[in-house]
């Protein structure tokens, strides 16, 4: 199993298991270090390791390095086997479990890696190299650092070498990769959107070539059929097999079938259900058939007969039903449409605006008498009734009686006294 946080991390299913009273435990460790370099050490002193722990153990030459320990037990027999490696061959040890000393040192290497990639790509432009420094890899002492290349042939980089131990003090060592070890070590998101396989889980790298994809009735696309290394895609190796084994109930080199309706010929083949479409000339409906019809009919043709059916299949089509889940959204994540179905709020009536009252008949009034009557004591004239003159403002009135020939004093006296 893996996980994005470590290249070519293990579960150790073993670890929960009770080892029996008189068991000796298996003495070898396997150890990560940077990118999805792993060794494997003794522990000839029989530390208590877990998973996890950093360690320091002996390189290749001199000096120290550290690394995390990511198996132990008898599950490092098991890695052994698969890794074609013999227990016996086994000789580089575990010194001690790391210091704080010892963690500040190599964190302090760690740090110089970025710069040192930088300038020793400078100094190979300076030189007229052809190649391409990827990553750089210090040792836990930081006494000695390892330059991954790619290059598409060989280099004469020993003029660069000397410049590098001038410019860094420290013992180098050169090795070239190939472009799928380089996209290993550094890592990436595929076109798929998951991360990289050769930088999580995938450690032996097969050679994939373009029949993988006309076997699979892939396009002939570079640019979709390469990774982020610029080859192939390891994974068009995954399903192979199984079309494969599928491709060997189609029938080869059959383009074309004779009928009597006419010459029909194929558009598309379907391996897993086992169909082949074809159609004539001039029209655009596919015509289904099985492989084993096909078969039938092309073998009638070489014994010079036309059919007269064709024997097409009929396609049911299954009409999808709505999913039930058995399942409670718990987590809070709200569909996108979840606002079309719900009723529109009623619109509340403003603070402003007052609502308009009831008329109420006071204790008082007569159901008789109209308010009118009951306020001035005089019979309320009809709306229909009202005199012109009542009804106008007190302008239009003025300038109805001067028309008439009445004086405006005339007319206050007579509104006066009618008041």
């Amino acid at each position: 199993m893996t996980s994005g946080c470590n290249k070519l991390d293990v579960y150790d299913w073993l670890a929960e298991m009770d080892m029996p009273t008189n068991y000796k435990p298996f003495n070898i460790v396997e150890v990560r270090f940077k990118g999805s370099r792993k060794e494997f050490y003794v522990n000839h002193d029989n530390l208590y390791l877990e998973m996890g722990e950093m360690v320091v153990v002996e390189p290749n030459t001199g000096g120290y390095d550290i690394g995390h320990v990511s198996i132990t037990g008898e599950l490092v027999r098991l890695q052994l086997k698969k890794n074609n490696v013999d227990p016996a061959t086994v000789t580089k040890k575990i010194y001690r479990k790391v210091t704080d000393a010892d963690i500040k040192k190599w964190q302090a290497a760690k740090d110089l890696e970025w710069e040192t990639m930088h300038r020793a790509r400078k100094l190979a432009l300076d030189l007229g190299l052809s190649m391409k420094i990827s990553d750089v890899d210090y040792q836990g002492d930081k006494s000695k650092a390892t330059f991954y290349y790619t290059a598409e042939g060989r280099v004469d980089f020993r003029e660069l070498i000397k410049r590098m131990a001038e410019a860094f003090r420290i013992r180098i060592e050169m090795r070239q990769i190939g472009m799928r070890q380089e996209a290993s070590r550094l890592g990436g998101i595929g076109s798929c959107g998951r991360e990289l396989c050769c930088s999580t889980w995938l450690t032996d790298f097969k050679t994939v070539s373009t029949s993988a994809a006309r076997y699979q009735n892939l396009s002939l696309n570079t640019l979709k059929l390469a990774g982020q290394c610029g080859k192939l895609k390891c994974c068009l190796n995954y399903e192979l097999d199984s079309y494969m084994d599928a491709l060997k109930d189609i029938p080869n080199n059959i383009e074309r079938i004779e009928t009597q309706r006419g010459v029909a010929f194929l558009q598309k083949t379907d391996i897993f259900k086992k169909l082949m479409w074809f159609t004539y000339p001039g029209e655009e409906n596919w015509i289904p058939l099985t492989t084993e019809r096909v078969k039938e009919i092309h073998q009638l043709n070489k014994e010079g007969v036309k059919p007269e059916e064709i024997g097409a299949v009929m396609i049911e089509t299954v009409e999808e039903k709505p999913v039930n889940y058995d399942y409670e959204n718990v987590v809070g994540q709200d569909s996108l449409t979840r606002l079309d179905d719900r009723n529109k709020k009623k619109k509340r009536p403003s603070k402003n605006k007052k609502k308009p009252e009831a008329k109420k008949t006071s204790p008082r009034q007569s159901p008789d008498k109209s308010p009118a009557q009951e306020n001035t004591g005089r019979p309320a004239q009809p709306k229909g009734n009202k005199p012109a003159e009542a009804s106008a403002s007190p302008k239009k009135r003025s300038r109805n009686n001067r028309r008439k020939g009445k004086p405006g004093g005339q007319q206050q006296q007579q509104t006066g006294q009618a008041d």
